[in-house]
């Protein structure tokens, strides 16, 4: 069965259910629901009894759950501690909820337990048509699977805002999370090199006011320290990590950690590590009574980092450090997918639990990507080998909720985690009024990319299968009706979603987070929807249409590289991608073939035949990487996952005869581009100089000021695969002196274009195997009259004039002409796109 009816299904029977169904949904699920569809009134406030007076957002919870009214009360809401049950129900947050018309009852393990049963409650409650709140009779048995449950605020980039992080923690209440570490690398005073001094007063006000409101919802306020870049290993050092953590206690921290995770030379030293934090266990976390236990991120905090020889890293930390620290776990690599088997791996060396962090959805890695799809890769079987679980999310807070969420079930309620559907969930729970144009837009926005982890995820899933079947029609020349109707269906869907997201969606901070993919998105679904008519029109053998649809998808296409360009500027992975992992691919590939379909009339190319700009290339892993083509130049598409040259291989360019390179300019990513990386030149492909670039961190230009250069390549030179990044490597070219300066107009390249004014227009002589052929201008007239003349017999005549974007030419009009003049009436200047021959009728 597949995703799509699976999808279905499951709407057929919330619709067969009805409203109240859906309202009974408890997130997270609960292990034991007893709760029937009878339901019962609360006639006013609730009256409690039992409850600690301390309680008081407990109590402010459960008041709000039905208001006070004149004369009536409601049911009588008994508190009383759990006792007996299995070994399940004797944790922190374990609780059974009855509820019947005369009496609720509230039989918890702990005061966090009250909280979550009053959170249950909140989610249980419906009005009915008279507008009273109600409540269903039942009993609800319920208890998380993991102990510790939550966020850790770990990522490299711009850390949360104070609000975010308020937020956040409310978020957390609401579903059971019971855990947020402190940790962005970016803080100073978290890491080198303030670790050991105090935070600013306004910093520490926030950090209090962010306690105080960990603890009205529940949650652990953790804050880390990350001393490992510059620590000594000395008492000064050790007495300086106590003495930050008093200070965090002064602001009402109760539970802290020490990350020593991306670090290296003499902090990584195990038995240092494991003496300051049995030193910080038992001379601060013991002494203070009311701290929980430490936490430490191990400098080998995942499988591939890890020594596997017996006696290392790994196993000295399992024999040394106090029990009661818990030790921080990424899974087999920095970024995967966590499982069992993994975990016991781990476990065995580290002599405990593992405290996993799931490195995802952070995206601090491929910045130009969001990470919105389903928290899949989690193992069901595995929560008896951990005693914790916190994802680290992404930069923008609010876009980490859905798959926060899908956390908060899996680590709540294993066995009953469903990733699809709890994305599914995520969607109404988070953005309730545009929950439909989210799911879209997360749908179409969840792999990363290529990237260094090798991690990848699902993208456009239910729509690939579609996507597929056209493909495999179009590339035989035909059209796949069906499918085409349910992919325009998606773009169409696509191009709406972020003004509903924007409209609908009530969430300010959230459309201001995912703004420029919001913007990138809409233009996505245009584009997509261009591609369409522009592949039904290339299948139906119409040229004249086909450019017609080609034009506007250009138009959007370059939209979209300018939205790329100018937002999300971060000096890593910087752009804003989205669809990049099928739908974008898609898109590229019906313009790349209807641009080949309108140029490919003619046996050869117009223009300048086997002198056309091509790649210059001897590479294994770039030999066959597509050339973006412009006015401007000529460069090698860029690729976002990594790019390497083997030694003696080499990349670059041959422009094309009637074009001179004036520059080439890269930006690699490769400190180490000047020790491997040699830049040359050459008049014949034979005889080759070397070229002085300017660069910085692998990045820069080489002006090209010899007008005879025919060729231009990067090649390694040294003995071994050299990898960087290919985010630049373009030639710059201009009209070679003494060519016709109209060359883009007939230089074989659909994407080059000649372009002419009222004040300028332009004169195009025809080369050999144009003159006396049945010819086709792809022009854009941008509203304007576009005249076309020639010369014949020693007089100027109109051949053509109209409005028309792509002009037939017949042969006979052009019997003795040797050049085509081209004017405009346009306000807006006019492009010459390509003159193409078409086959002897």
């Amino acid at each position: 069965m597949s995703k799509e009816t699976i999808r279905y299904l499951a709407v057929v029977l919330f619709l067969l259910a009805g409203p109240g169904a859906w309202a009974q949904a408890m997130y997270p699920t609960p292990h034991q629901s007893e709760v029937g569809p009878k339901r019962f009134p609360v006639a006013g406030a609730l009256q409690i009894k039992g409850l600690p007076q301390g309680e008081a957002p407990t109590r402010q919870l459960l008041q709000e759950l039905a208001p006070p009214q004149a004369g009536q009360k409601g049911p009588r809401l008994q508190v009383v501690r759990l006792k007996g049950g299995d070994a399940r129900q004797q944790r922190s947050g374990a609780y059974t909820l009855r509820l019947t018309p005369a009496r609720i009852t509230i039989e918890a393990y702990d005061d966090r337990a009250v909280f979550y049963a009053a959170q249950t409650l909140r989610q249980l409650a419906q009005k009915d048509a008279a507008g009273r709140v109600t409540l269903p009779e039942g009993t609800i048995t319920d208890y998380p699977d993991v102990a510790y449950r939550g966020t850790v605020e770990g990522f490299y980039g711009e850390p949360w805002s104070h609000q975010d992080r308020l937020e956040q923690l409310r978020f957390y209440g609401r579903l059971k999370l019971n855990t947020y570490i402190y940790g962005p690398k970016d803080d100073p005073y978290h890491s080198s090199p303030n670790w050991r001094k105090p935070y600013p007063a306004a910093e520490a006000e926030h950090l209090r006011e962010l306690v105080q409101e960990a603890r009205r919802n529940k949650v652990d306020f953790v804050w880390a320290i990350h001393p490992g870049k510059d620590i000594q290993w000395n008492q000064a050092d050790s007495s300086a990590i106590r003495a930050k953590f008093g200070m965090m206690y002064d602001l009402g921290v109760r539970a802290f950690a020490v990350f020593f995770d991306d670090i290296s030379g003499a902090g990584t030293d195990a038995r240092m590590q494991a003496n300051v934090l049995n030193f910080l266990q038992r001379q601060f976390i013991n002494a203070k009574k009311d701290v929980a236990p430490l936490i430490m991120c191990p400098t080998e905090y995942n499988k591939s980092w890890a020594n596997k020889t017996p006696g290392t890293y790994l196993d000295i930390l399992g024999q040394h450090l106090d029990p009661a620290i818990r030790v921080m776990w990424t899974g087999n690599k920095v970024v995967d997918d966590i499982t069992r088997e993994g975990l016991e791996w781990v476990n065995k060396r580290i002599q405990r639990p593992a405290f996993v962090w799931w490195n995802f959805p952070v995206s601090d890695y491929v910045r130009n990507h969001l990470l919105m799809g389903p928290s899949y890769g989690l193992d069901t079987q595995a929560a008896a080998d951990m005693s914790g679980f916190v994802t680290n999310p992404m930069d923008k807070a609010e876009a980490s909720k859905p798959a926060i969420f899908g956390v908060a079930l899996y680590s709540w309620n294993m066995q009953a985690y469903d990733p699809q559907r709890a994305w599914e969930a995520a969607s109404e729970y988070v953005l309730p009024g545009a929950a439909e144009a989210f799911r879209t837009f997360s749908a179409h926005n969840s792999d990363p990319g290529p990237n260094g982890h090798r991690y990848r995820r699902d993208e456009s899933a239910a729509l690939a299968p579609y996507l597929r079947t056209f493909q495999e029609a179009y590339q035989k020349g035909q059209y796949a009706t069906e499918a085409g109707k349910r992919i325009g269906e998606e773009f169409g869907r696509i191009a709406k979603a972020p003004a509903a997201i924007r409209s609908n969606g009530q969430n300010a901070r959230l459309t201001e987070q995912l703004a420029p993919w919001l913007l990138q998105f809409a233009l996505l679904g245009r584009a997509g929807q261009h591609a369409l008519t522009v592949a039904e029109h290339h299948t139906a053998h119409q040229p004249a249409a086909t450019w017609a649809a080609y034009l506007p998808l250009e138009t959007v296409l370059d939209s979209m590289a300018t939205v790329n360009a100018t937002l999300n500027q971060n000096p890593y992975q910087p752009g804003v991608k989205t669809g990049s992992l099928v739908l974008m691919p898609f898109i590229e590939g019906i313009f790349a073939q209807s641009g080949s379909y309108l140029l490919g009339s003619s046996p050869t190319p117009a223009g300048v035949g086997k002198e056309a700009s091509a790649a210059y290339s001897q590479s294994q892993k770039l030999g066959s990487q597509p050339l973006l083509y412009s006015n401007a130049g000529l460069a090698y598409s860029p690729l976002l996952e990594v790019a390497y040259l083997d030694s003696g291989e080499y990349i670059g360019f041959r422009p094309a005869a009637a074009l001179q390179a004036t520059g080439l300019h890269f930006s690699l990513g490769s400190n180490s581009l000047p020790t491997w990386g040699t830049f040359e030149a050459s008049r014949d492909g034979r005889q080759w100089v070397q070229l002085t670039p300017t660069q910085q961190g692998g990045k820069g230009s080489v002006p090209l000021n010899d007008p005879t250069l025919r060729y231009v390549r990067l090649r390694n030179t040294s003995a071994k695969r050299q990898n960087f990044s290919l985010k630049e490597f373009r030639l710059a070219v201009q009209p070679a002196t003494g060519s016709d300066q109209a060359v883009f107009a007939h230089d074989g390249s659909i994407r080059t274009y000649q372009p002419l004014t009222q004040q300028q227009p332009v004169a195009v002589t025809l080369p050999p195997e144009l003159k006396g052929a049945d010819l086709a201008v792809l022009a854009k007239t941008n509203g304007g009259t576009l005249t076309i003349s020639g010369t014949k017999n020693g007089r100027q005549q109109t051949l053509y004039r109209g409005s028309d974007d792509y002009i037939r030419l017949p042969a006979e009009q052009l019997k003795s002409v040797s050049a085509l003049t081209f004017s405009t009436d346009g306000r807006q200047p006019a492009r010459l796109y390509e003159l193409v021959r078409q086959p002897a009728s």
